[in-house]
């Protein structure tokens, strides 16, 4: 970690919000960071697709800059895109969606941002699994909420048993948080897990607030359950995607939430005092995506699904990883023995063998034993990297 980093998250000054404690030193990016200072580096680090945005995506957002589309948009959003992902969503999960369900937002991150801090408070708990995607608990505790984890484990293939996310619901519960496909375990929650989860959290009043940006990257033609095709109404959900992972458009910063109208009204007033607007000439390339050619898509699933494939034989082929197989997504979270703490093991696989990957005490307490592989790259990167990884398995003692 670099001497600004250190001061930034470390600091006590007491010119800085207190609430800035509770946010972590980003494992990704600590890992990332030592990497750049690093030569001949293989990165399965980094989850963002490698893939170029298409053509169509790309010429689009060209096309919106030339004609002078620069200004801000609506606070919502483009009415265009609005209206494209209200007929898109609403052919996907079955059931009227109307442009007023939906908020644009500048990338998932800021709705998930926005879904959070909205609703955390002093007192209210929030039910998460364990690991999860690292936003969620420092965005929710910034606000005085509290975590209760619901660990999962890989020899379950991090699957979540609605029982123990039913058990764990108290009177202090306030929501459920879903990530299916999930960053970091690649693990897809099957239709009864949903429905069973949405169903009892409406009955008690309890916000279910879902990350689906990895909702089309989908393998072995599994069935997707969404939230949206799971709930009787929207009055207790939330739903939060983005076009970063489905079309590779990380960096063009175009995400969406969708909720009940009453709750987007809330959240346009927010969104005003955050990022305002998303990007408007990347709002005119989301519509390409949702309105013409989406073959890209199924191209892109079934490449990262003979990734996906080679990587589950070479995490079985490597001592001491416990693997599984993922369905949806770009990672894997194979455990490693009980016990063995995964931080120093990616520390030191990064300085001995230069692969990058991330420790599992990134996203979460019950999974410090584990890392996470990311395969948005290539197979030969795959293959390289284990070159490294299983001779330097072979000679580890962790008995």
């Amino acid at each position: 970690m670099s001497r600004v980093d250190f001061d930034f998250y470390e600091s006590e000054d007491p010119v800085w919000n207190p609430a800035l404690l509770t946010i972590p030193v980003p494992g990704i990016r600590k890992m990332v960071n030592m990497a750049a200072s690093m030569e001949d580096v293989i990165h399965l680090s980094i989850g963002q697709p490698g893939a170029p945005t298409p053509p169509h995506v790309v010429q689009s957002t060209v096309d919106a800059l030339n004609a002078g589309q620069t200004g801000y948009t609506m606070d919502a959003g483009l009415p265009e895109l609005l209206d494209a992902l209200a007929e898109y969503y609403g052919e996907r999960s079955g059931r009227p969606i109307s442009p007023e369900n939906i908020l644009i937002t500048t990338g998932a991150t800021e709705a998930i941002y926005l879904a959070l801090t909205a609703v955390s408070a002093p007192g209210r708990e929030f039910i998460v699994p364990d690991p999860s995607f690292m936003l969620y608990a420092p965005l929710i505790r910034m606000n005085g909420g509290e975590v209760k984890y619901i660990p999962t484990r890989a020899e379950n293939n991090h699957q979540l048993d609605p029982q123990e996310v039913i058990d764990a619901i108290d009177t202090n519960t306030h929501a459920i948080i879903l990530n299916s496909p999930s960053n970091p375990t690649g693990t897809v929650y099957p239709r009864e897990t949903v429905e069973t989860i949405v169903q009892e959290a409406a009955y008690r009043g309890i916000y279910v607030i879902s990350d689906e940006v990895y909702d089309h990257l989908i393998y072995d033609d599994r069935d997707y359950a969404s939230v949206l095709s799971c709930c009787s109404d929207l009055d207790h959900v939330m739903v939060m995607s983005s076009f970063s992972k489905t079309f590779s458009m990380a960096g063009m910063r175009v995400g969406w939430l969708i909720a009940s109208q009453g709750a987007i009204r809330k959240l346009r007033r927010y969104h005003m005092f955050t990022t305002t607007v998303a990007n408007t000439p990347c709002q005119w390339g989301g519509v390409a995506a949702l309105k013409g050619d989406r073959s890209f898509v199924k191209d892109t699933v079934n490449t990262y699904k003979k990734r996906r494939n080679r990587l589950v034989e070479l995490v079985d082929e490597t001592p001491f990883l416990e693997g599984y197989v993922p369905e949806g997504a770009f990672y894997m979270f194979p455990a490693l023995p009980e016990g063995v703490n995964g931080n120093n093991v990616a520390l030191r696989l990064l300085r001995e063998t230069g692969v990058c990957t991330i420790a599992g005490d990134t996203f979460g307490e019950s999974c410090r034993n584990a890392l996470r592989f990311s395969y948005a790259t290539s197979i030969e990167n795959i293959e390289r990297a284990f070159e490294r990884i299983i001779p330097w398995m072979e000679k580890q003692d962790f008995g």
